[in-house]
């Protein structure tokens, strides 16, 4: 750790690499593009519906689980590809179980997007009790 001070500017500077790394995931990752039509589309479909805020705090985790499992998983591989560029087992198992920790991440936020959005969702197509149904928020 540094024996430097706190400095406003040193501040700023971490928050331009964590920009970069952020315009490095969107420009360069096949999958964050996905997450990111399906965040939008998650976010107007909850502006849509006019969700409270106790729901909106359930998608906005899940949605960060998700592109901090992305990110994770981005840097991990970009890590491994820097170390060790040619085909190795370990490697492999290691770039693997990150991707599986995108797909858990990915699968509880749809579970939680079914929760949170379905039963208005159903409501407003007339499909559904609405408020009060199972898993629907009272």
């Amino acid at each position: 750790m540094s024996e430097e001070g706190f400095s406003l500017r040193a501040r700023a500077r971490s928050f331009r690499y964590a920009g970069a790394g952020l315009r490095a995931l969107l420009l360069t990752q096949h999958n964050a593009w996905i997450h990111a039509v399906v965040t939008l589309a998650v976010c107007a479909m909850g502006l849509a519906l006019r969700i409270d805020a106790g729901e909106w705090r359930w998608l906005v985790v899940a949605i960060a689980m998700v592109w901090s499992a992305e990110a994770f998983n981005t840097a991990l591989e970009s890590l491994a590809d820097a170390a060790k560029p040619e085909l190795h087992p370990l490697v492999q198992r290691a770039k693997d179980t990150a991707a599986a920790a995108v797909l858990i991440a990915a699968i509880g936020a749809a579970a939680i997007g079914l929760l949170v959005l379905g039963p208005p969702l159903l409501a407003a197509l007339g499909w559904g009790p609405g408020p009060g149904a199972p898993f629907a928020t009272p």
